[in-house]
């Protein structure tokens, strides 16, 4: 059988606004195709071994710091696991440390671990609503979700958005993009949750995480899901 290894980096302090649905998601398309999965729990202090797939959520300012100082000391490895090709997701927060940085308003910079080339400054408003993203990444070529954040994002180098906005304002409320991805790690801002509403995406990402192609699924309900916020403002 096979078997997809996931590390859950730091739950008990990035997990909001229903961000441990993508998890879910992630476990339940692999069981109903019979693909066994090992999630493990990464916490403050604990080792992070080689996995398939590494996910961290959003959260406050306050777990964020904390967080930032933990990953400085695994950097090196993430990268290689980067390099190496293992799939990264990063919801909001999570998504700012795979970044070089996240300047607070006030307080110090939070240093990222660089596995995107891509920094973030708070900004002065905070961007609440949902969201739709056209992209070229997968088909359908639309993503639905939910956005909450107040920093700006700006992206640089060989990292790309993951798509364009069509409703509400993604990385930076400026220049329509939302997310990013650089090889195989992608960060986003949409919350609530992001993957069961985009099953596509969801394939995605296990497609590159397991090197190996999936057997469709009935997917009618979490379509009609998807379908039903497209183009939906808050």
């Amino acid at each position: 059988m096979k078997t997809l290894k996931l590390a859950h980096l730091y739950p008990k302090l990035l997990n909001i606004y229903g961000d441990i649905g993508n998890i879910i998601a992630i476990k339940k398309r692999c069981e109903w195709r019979g693909i066994n999965v090992i999630i493990d729990d990464i916490g403050i202090g604990d080792k992070i071994t080689e996995h398939d797939f590494y996910f961290i959520g959003g959260g406050q300012d306050l777990q964020q710091i904390a967080v930032s100082k933990e990953l400085q000391k695994h950097k090196e490895f993430l990268l290689a696991e980067r390099d190496r090709g293992a799939v990264f997701l990063g919801i909001c927060g999570g998504y700012q440390l795979f970044g070089h940085y996240y300047q607070p308003n006030n307080g110090k910079r939070l240093e990222g671990i660089s596995l995107i080339d891509a920094y973030t400054v708070a900004g002065d408003k905070r961007y609440i609503g949902n969201v739709t993203v056209s992209t070229d990444l997968v088909e359908p070529n639309t993503l639905v979700g939910f956005e909450n954040h107040s920093g700006l994002t700006y992206l640089q180098g060989e990292t790309k958005p993951i798509g364009k906005t069509v409703i509400g304002n993604g990385n930076n409320g400026k220049d329509k993009t939302e997310g990013a991805y650089y090889k195989n790690v992608f960060g986003t801002y949409l919350h609530g949750s992001f993957l069961p509403k985009n099953p596509h995406f969801t394939d995605y990402l296990l497609k590159l995480a397991l090197q190996e192609d999936l057997n469709r699924l009935d997917d009618q309900i979490e379509n009609n899901l998807h379908d039903s916020l497209l183009y939906k403002t808050y």
